[in-house]
């Protein structure tokens, strides 16, 4: 899931003088063509800056892109594989420009984001602190409040390989829980029920009384949001660990 792109420099600075530009690079580039869900937005800062680099711009508008990749998960690893590529079909004289440009962004004496913090950056949501629940979870997972007022939704982020134990959403009536994926790759599973794959915009239905546990794949991080659902004499019961020979025949 893509957090939106919002815009206003056109109107802040050409707002009085070029009203329709400042519509067009607010509005329409970013407002709507930037935040078309087709391309993530990662994919989008490269397609950018590759474009831009062809093109022969490397002043600040350039820079500018180049920091919006970074803060949207492309790694120097990346951005320098990206710049020689272009190089060949571009010419030399642009490559250094760029790299450059590029070496200011990516300082090299800043530490690489670790694993956690570039999962961080490709969600909306903030991962949060070390789960209170944690000792009925396999691995290390974090939880972070997003609304604790109306509907009470939490964001549980795990890393690869973590997953919660068997538990059961206890109702009199009503209850029950809501999982949307919001980032990475995991697995739902009901008791006597094959595993179900989320991926970002999966939406679980859980009822109440149903036995079930939920979790990252093993090559993956993986987000949801958790939104407990209103019912009469609510409580939740966890029970034995996910059996691991199971959950290793996932993918």
């Amino acid at each position: 899931m893509n957090k939106k792109i919002v815009q206003t420099a056109g109107r802040e600075q050409l707002g009085d003088f070029a009203p329709a530009f400042a519509h067009l690079n607010d509005d329409v580039l970013f407002g709507e063509v930037w935040n078309e869900p087709a391309l993530d937005t990662k994919t989008k800062c490269i397609i950018t800056v590759v474009s831009l680099m062809a093109s022969g711009i490397t002043d600040s508008s350039l820079k500018y892109h180049l920091i919006n990749a970074k803060n949207n998960g492309v790694t120097k690893e990346e951005i320098a594989a990206i710049i020689t590529h272009c190089t060949m079909y571009t010419g030399w004289p642009k490559g250094w420009a760029v790299f450059r440009l590029a070496k200011e962004v990516w300082n090299e004496k800043e530490k690489a984001l670790n694993e956690k913090d570039r999962f961080c950056n490709e969600i909306m949501f903030p991962i949060g602190e070390p789960n209170p629940y944690g000792q009925f979870f396999s691995g290390n997972s974090y939880l972070a409040p997003v609304s604790t007022e109306q509907i009470p939704i939490f964001n549980v982020t795990f890393e690869p390989g973590c997953i919660n134990n068997w538990h059961i959403h206890h109702a009199k009536s009503g209850g029950g829980q809501l999982l949307i994926c919001v980032g990475g790759r995991g697995y739902y599973q009901e008791w006597g029920k094959d595993a179900v794959e989320m991926t970002p915009g999966t939406l679980i239905n859980i009822p109440a009384e149903v036995k079930h546990w939920h979790g990252a794949a093993k090559n993956s991080w993986f987000a949801h949001l958790a939104i407990e659902i209103e019912g009469e004499e609510t409580s939740n019961e966890w029970l034995e660990s996910v059996d691991r020979n199971e959950y290793d025949k996932l993918k």
